[in-house]
């Protein structure tokens, strides 16, 4: 009887917190829709992203900056993102000490309408970006662009250190990884938040994990980008020995106590931090992604 009661109690308990989870969920979501705030997950111009990142980098927390923006349907929208991170990279490369990189999705560069145009546009940025020392990365976006992301990183390659993100949700990422680790590419390791081949949240866990394992087995720098605290828990284990090939990599507006406990405790941690006014259709994942966690009982890292 005992026990049994202790077990109602528990079951009520994580009741109790999953519902007070959901119902700040939808007041964030309310308050965004009704005011359009970026507070949380975006920032609104280039100068408010520069002030931020100069506020992480003094609690030892670096940053990839991101160019509000996708799916661009045109060559004129498509310039005008490259416009826009060329305006990024000369602010980064006139800011003393900052640290701080670039992060480019190919939707928005052109891939959606001239894969030729956007591979010219992502060899423009990635050169100018080695030319003022920024670090590069690209996005992976969805299952139908994954073939061309990695041909066209592995083109990029050469220009200069080149970062790129890579989905354990799709069931080739790890041969990918292991092709492009040989070529010096240094991967950023996601669940994935675009659809994939695998869906369920366990297995989608174990993937990420495999993948730091084969990353490690190359002895080379990566960065492991998740808020999930049990996979978090599980790569301080993991690493300890290892701490200088990893990053811990997190969004803007999530795991803010998480990501600094860990800068102030000597690892590598990185922020990324969107900005700009073209935001739907990232809100909109980050909110599916806090739903999702809410429909599971899960909630991220604090």
């Amino acid at each position: 009887m005992a026990s049994s009661g202790r077990e109602r109690i528990s079951s009520l308990t994580a009741a109790s917190h999953l519902g007070k989870f959901i119902i700040d969920l939808r007041r964030t979501a309310s308050k965004m829709e009704m005011t359009g705030s970026e507070d949380r997950w975006a920032l609104p111009d280039l100068a408010g992203a520069l002030r931020w990142c100069r506020g992480r980098n003094a609690r030892g927390i670096r940053c990839t900056l991101d160019v509000l923006g996708e799916n661009a349907r045109n060559e004129e929208a498509a310039a005008g993102s490259v416009d826009a991170y060329r305006s990024c990279l000369t602010a980064l490369e006139e800011e003393e000490g900052l640290s701080a990189s670039i992060s480019v999705k190919l939707t928005d560069l052109g891939a959606l309408f001239d894969r030729r145009l956007c591979l010219e546009n992502l060899r423009t940025l990635s050169r100018e970006a080695a030319q003022a020392g920024v670090g590069f990365e690209i996005d992976m976006e969805g299952k139908p662009l994954v073939e061309f992301t990695l041909e066209a990183a592995l083109e990029c390659a050469a220009e200069g250190p080149l970062t790129l993100a890579v989905a354990a949700n799709f069931d080739r990422t790890t041969d990918d990884l292991e092709a492009f680790l040989g070529s010096g590419i240094r991967p950023r390791l996601v669940k994935g938040a675009y659809p994939g081949d695998v869906a369920d949240f366990r297995e989608v866990q174990e993937r990420l994990k495999g993948l730091v394992e084969a990353a490690l087995a190359f002895e080379r720098p990566f960065s492991l980008a998740t808020h999930d605290p049990e996979v978090i828990e599980w790569a301080l284990g993991r690493l300890s020995e290892e701490k200088t090939l990893v990053e811990f990599g997190f969004l803007m507006g999530l795991s803010d106590l998480t990501k600094e406990k860990l800068a102030g405790q000597g690892w590598a941690v990185s922020e990324y931090v969107p900005f700009g006014s073209r935001r739907r259709a990232y809100q909109a994942r980050r909110l599916q992604y806090l739903r999702e966690l809410a429909r599971l009982g899960r909630e991220p890292a604090p």
